[in-house]
């Protein structure tokens, strides 16, 4: 995890920097529905939920103040965007909220002076790129919840939020289980030969942290057993039309490997963002089955 900068404290909170208004309603289906956090308490409970994950299950390392906490927090919680899923049987508010991903806009990264993933990769291609951007962190859903509903639901929140600020490129660093790039050899290996981005929207993991993704040859790499066993949400931006960067890095405080992961929200048309263009379903109105990546199921990234 990275250190807060020593200006976080100086911070003002996310809810005084929000305009008042919800983004978009909050879409249903049955007793789950996703929207954007409107509270102090609902940004405490999608922490405690992320520490739960990201810690207490999936072996990150905390520090004396984040175990003590039992929270996963930094200072980019402050000016972000939480979407969180929320189960209506447990509670409308803080006790509900089973899911959660993490949006950070180009104008609320400018109010901390840089993106999570810059302590990774070198964003200077994506940062220059001219429409609106958006980077994606922090995901993660409850243990109890990990099934399609959910994951149907933080896309389609996604796809909401990107209508309604009209993103045109989507970032954010995805995450393979361990540290062992040499284990990782072939999924590595897949993911750079044949989803590498294209030049111009292509990050590099930063000096003194790239890892080679091309680590055997091409030939001995089988696609469909590497598909088989990618991550779930690594899945899901590649049926997106995702793009990988330059690079993997090693994240030993969260037991990852992390990759650099682009999705340009035209892409996306075919799968979600039109539906948003035809109409904004209110709360309530089932939402239709083609507005998530098919199959696509949650994994924690850092």
């Amino acid at each position: 995890m990275n250190a807060d900068p020593p200006f976080a404290r100086q911070l003002p909170s996310a809810l005084s920097l929000a305009s008042g208004t919800a983004p978009f309603a909050e879409l249903r289906a049955g007793n789950l529905g996703v929207r954007v956090a409107v509270s102090a308490g609902e940004i405490d409970a999608v922490q405690a939920l992320r520490f739960r994950v990201f810690y207490q299950e999936m072996g990150a390392v905390a520090d004396a103040h984040t175990a003590a906490a039992a929270r996963d927090k930094d200072a980019f919680d402050q000016v972000a965007d939480h979407l969180l899923v929320v189960d209506h049987t447990l509670g409308s508010g803080p006790h509900g909220v089973i899911g959660t991903y993490r949006l950070i806009r180009r104008e609320a990264a400018e109010r901390i002076g840089r993106f999570y993933s810059a302590d990774e990769y070198d964003l200077t291609r994506l940062t220059a790129y001219p429409g609106r951007i958006l980077e994606l962190g922090r995901s993660c859903v409850d243990a109890a919840y990990r099934n399609r509903a959910a994951m149907q639901l933080l896309w389609r929140g996604i796809a909401a939020y990107v209508f309604h600020y009209r993103i045109a490129l989507m970032f954010g660093c995805a995450s393979l289980p361990g540290t062992d790039s040499d284990a990782l050899a072939p999924e590595l290996t897949y993911l750079s030969a044949y989803h590498l981005a294209p030049p111009e929207l292509r990050p590099r993991a930063v000096p003194g942290r790239y890892v080679e993704m091309r680590r055997m040859p091409l030939e001995a790499v089988d696609p469909r057993r590497v598909l088989a066993h990618l991550p779930p949400l690594i899945k899901g931006y590649l049926r997106l039309g995702g793009f990988v960067g330059d690079g993997a890095v090693i994240d030993r405080q969260f037991n990852t490997t992390d990759v650099a992961v682009v999705v340009k929200t035209d892409l996306v048309a075919g799968k979600y963002y039109r539906h948003y263009e035809r109409e904004s379903s209110p709360a309530g109105r089932p939402l239709p089955e083609n507005a998530t990546p098919e199959g696509a199921t949650m994994h924690t990234d850092g």
